[in-house]
């Protein structure tokens, strides 16, 4: 399919030329690729094929910029930060849950220097990513096996593999968690994605998410520079400094922008069938007749569901935004509130994207069956994507936090 038109951030209308393009151009872009990107999106989610176009409709929107703070003088200018790039992963999820969810990712990988490395090589590096508008993948969960970082003669050498994570078979660069062989400690490092003795396996089978990239790397005597290493992995919150520790919290936030827009998408396709097509439960009603009790009811249901969570969200991403603000001045109380918050949202939106794409099966009624209308990608992709974030651990660190006032754990998702 063709791609639209869309003009280049760098070279966007803006009001101060210093700060680049605006919030509300980010979201303009966003909802005109998210637009094209939904009227294909049920044959491209059966297709199943690695989104090689779809990046493409990202890159060419500038899309794949790496967020970073105004104070940065960053890659995409003071109107490009988290809070934008937050909307815009909710915005393409809304219309194709996979690729939000790639979209996501690519951003926390991307921007992961600013955490992990600090200000300097961050600017550095997204800069660069911003130019040649590269794609991230890869992931820094704990996993089993982990790669390994070696010193050799010649320099640091990576060996070993990753197992399934996101992105990776559309990446330009892969941003991983790995050991060092002398010490065990863990690291984070970004390599090229197309450098020798970097395989990645396209063989990932999941029911849901099948458009985000999903695979596994094996490192085979790759070389790692010495500035492609990003920084220490550490688990303990005491250990971290506050810049690191935040990580976490913006990782997850992530996620919640992707489980609500992949709810918000599944209720307005749903909407948009009940108002054209017969009442299932009562198919003599007129065409979007308001009359079925049952239908209205689950409707209220949900979009409170939906509401609620999202604002939740918008109250852990002003948490977040405070926290980033502060930088190293960040107290550990007010990093313990961010992180509780962004759970609770997490949990919420995980709530509303599984009753969401679930009940909205019923309002559609048997022809939700149907392959053809492609409802069942949504329960897919929510489903897919809450099995990595159980919600039992989430409510059981919640209420650690409200009862004894003990911090969520320092985990990135995978």
């Amino acid at each position: 399919m063709t791609v639209p038109a869309i003009a280049s951030p760098r070279s966007a209308p803006s009001s101060d030329d210093r700060t680049g393009p605006d919030h509300p151009y980010w979201l303009r872009v966003a909802r005109e690729v998210a637009d094209d990107l939904a009227t294909d999106a049920v044959a491209r989610e059966q297709a199943g094929k690695a989104p090689v176009d779809e990046v493409s409709r990202l890159r060419e929107a500038g899309l794949l910029t790496p967020p970073a703070p105004a104070e940065s003088g960053g890659s995409g200018g003071g109107g490009w930060d988290w809070t934008a790039a937050l909307a815009v992963v909710r915005e393409i999820a809304a219309a194709d849950g996979a690729i939000g969810q790639l979209l996501g990712s690519h951003y926390f990988l991307a921007g992961s220097a600013r955490f992990f490395g600090g200000p300097a090589p961050a600017a550095r590096i997204e800069e660069r990513s911003a130019a040649d508008q590269w794609c991230w993948g890869g992931g820094f969960a704990r996993q089993e096996p982990t790669p390994t970082l070696t010193s050799s003669p010649g320099g640091l050498v990576l060996n070993g593999r990753q197992d399934y994570t996101t992105g990776v078979l559309a990446a330009d660069r892969l941003a991983v968690r790995v050991v060092r062989a002398d010490t065990g400690a863990p690291l984070a490092v970004a390599v090229d994605a197309h450098r020798p003795g970097v395989v990645i396996d396209a063989a990932a089978d999941t029911f849901g998410r099948r458009l985000a990239a999903g695979g596994s790397v094996e490192f085979d005597d790759v070389p790692v520079a010495a500035d492609e290493v990003l920084g220490p992995l550490l688990a303990d919150e005491d250990l971290l400094p506050p810049r690191t520790a935040l990580a976490s919290p913006v990782a997850h936030l992530v996620s919640v922008q992707v489980l609500l827009g992949t709810a918000e998408g599944t209720l307005a396709e749903a909407r948009e069938y009940s108002r054209t097509g017969p009442t299932p439960l009562h198919p003599a009603w007129p065409v979007g007749s308001p009359h079925d009790p049952q239908v209205l009811t689950t409707y209220g249901e949900l979009t409170v569901l939906v509401r609620s969570a999202s604002a939740l969200a918008d109250q852990a991403l002003g948490a977040v935004q405070d926290a980033l603000t502060l930088g190293d001045e960040l107290s550990h109380d007010a990093y313990a509130e961010a992180a509780a918050l962004v759970t609770m949202a997490e949990t919420a939106a995980s709530r509303a994207a599984q009753e969401s794409t679930a009940r909205a099966l019923d309002i559609v009624g048997p022809r939700a069956a149907s392959a053809r209308l492609g409802f069942d990608r949504f329960w897919r992709n929510a489903r897919t994507h809450t099995l990595y974030e159980p919600l039992g651990h989430q409510l059981r660190d919640i209420g650690d936090y409200f009862l004894n006032g003990a911090q969520p754990p320092f985990a990135l998702p995978a």
